[in-house]
């Protein structure tokens, strides 16, 4: 959640934030009435509450007489004090319940518009030639059947459409891609997480999926658990209600888990094989930063990408995302982007995001600075989200026998292998 003194300080800049989203700019409105309620009840139950207390010393020290009306003024202020506190509760609520619809602030620099108004900021690689190699690049699932890799027609079978196993080899290349990946994280200074994928919707609500996200949310009702979309949200509740000393910052985790989403919405969009699934794996990269060094520790966390899809000798290009896509958490995003051959397009990889102190005031994760204790900053990356990668390392890297070449860094951890060879034809 934002900082309600800056919404009353600057209102229009929330309203702008919420116009550039796409959101309901009346919220702000809504939300500045509802906060003027509480404070205005607040301060009349105070009142009440002071007078209570000093009718409360004078009634002993009255004479008969006069105890008689005191008591009856101590019975009428005992009923408005109720009704004083009943109303600022209710006050309370209303604010809170709308500060949790707000999204972040967007930053300034954020292009404005929807999915396809993102600004390209850097191209990396080259993108394959394969007309000029001789033959016609197969797409992933082509390529993951040959390879005994991917087998989505049983999947289907035991748990419906979007489902997938990764077989022999293609389950081989799974764990070689979470092993580098963790390896990587771990060099850089993260800590390894595995992480619990059963949340209560505080930590899911806290993280900002149950806003515009929540469609796609995997909800078990009779236990009130929640299914994460993305080990961002355990990480990022990991030290909800904690006050964290500043000189301990940053902590930085990478964390592994299996992710669920429900994908509505997206009916006929990458059906064919594992791009869009709804059960995957993934290393989400996730820091808690001092919130002057955001901004800086985003930069990092989009090298950390840069240095991974480099090492895995794939195209990819880094694009600012517009305000209309950032999700209700982020302030900033950028995407890196793979080259996929045969839909001949970039399509998203990974994702980081600077979601400021709006995460850590949803889950009140705070910072000792000295004496001073204040909202700390999160951050999320992700390094590797499994399915997707594969499907840009099988298509990239992949020959004209069909087989698929393996990048060095992945090599140590598949026995060595330089090349999947395939099994059948």
């Amino acid at each position: 959640m934002i900082d309600l003194r800056l919404l009353r300080e600057d209102p229009d800049r929330v309203r702008a934030s919420q116009r550039a989203r796409g959101e309901d700019v009346g919220l702000v409105d809504a939300l500045l009435s509802a906060d003027e309620r509480r404070r205005s009840s607040g301060v009349r139950f105070d009142e009440l509450r002071s007078e209570q207390k000093g009718l409360g010393k004078l009634i002993p020290k009255a004479s008969p007489e006069e105890r008689a009306e005191l008591l009856r003024k101590a019975e009428q202020l005992k009923t408005d004090v109720k009704a004083a506190e009943a109303a600022q509760n209710e006050a309370d609520e209303e604010t809170k319940r709308l500060l949790l619809k707000l999204g972040n602030l967007v930053h300034e620099d954020v292009p404005v518009g929807g999915e396809e108004d993102f600004v390209v900021l850097e191209t990396h690689g080259t993108v394959r030639d394969f007309g000029a190699e001789g033959f016609e690049p197969k797409d992933h699932l082509e390529l993951g059947e040959a390879l005994g890799a991917i087998d989505v027609e049983r999947a289907a079978k035991v748990s419906g459409s979007r489902f997938y196993y990764l077989t022999g080899v293609g389950a081989l290349l799974e764990l070689a891609l979470v092993n580098a990946a963790i390896a990587q994280a771990t060099e850089a200074g993260f800590i390894p997480m595995l992480t619990p994928t059963l949340v209560r919707p505080r930590a899911m609500e806290g993280t900002g999926f149950l806003g515009q996200a929540a469609e796609n949310v995997y909800h078990l009702e009779k236990d009130d658990y929640y299914l994460v979309g993305t080990s961002e949200v355990p990480l990022a509740a990991y030290h909800m209600d904690e006050i964290l000393d500043a000189d301990k910052l940053p902590l930085r985790y990478a964390g592994f888990s299996p992710c669920y989403r429900r994908e509505a919405g997206t009916y006929g969009k990458d059906t064919r094989g594992i791009f869009r699934v709804h059960q995957f794996d993934k290393v989400e990269m996730f820091s808690y930063v001092a919130p002057e060094d955001a901004e800086a520790e985003h930069k990092r966390l989009l090298d950390w990408e840069k240095q991974w899809l480099t090492s895995l000798e794939l195209p990819f290009q880094v694009i600012d995302v517009a305000t209309g896509d950032l999700g209700a958490s982020a302030s900033r995003k950028y995407d890196c982007e793979a080259w996929i051959p045969t839909q001949g397009k970039y399509r998203e990889l990974t994702s980081a995001s600077n979601c400021d102190s709006f995460q850590a005031r949803r889950l009140s994760v705070r910072m000792r600075d000295g004496k001073k204790v204040q909202p700390l900053a999160t951050l999320n990356g992700t390094l590797c989200a499994v399915p997707r990668t594969i499907v840009a390392l099988l298509e990239n890297h992949q020959q004209a026998d069909g087989s698929v070449r393996v990048p060095p860094v992945l090599r140590p951890y598949l026995g060595g292998r330089e090349v999947l060879e395939p099994v059948s034809k």
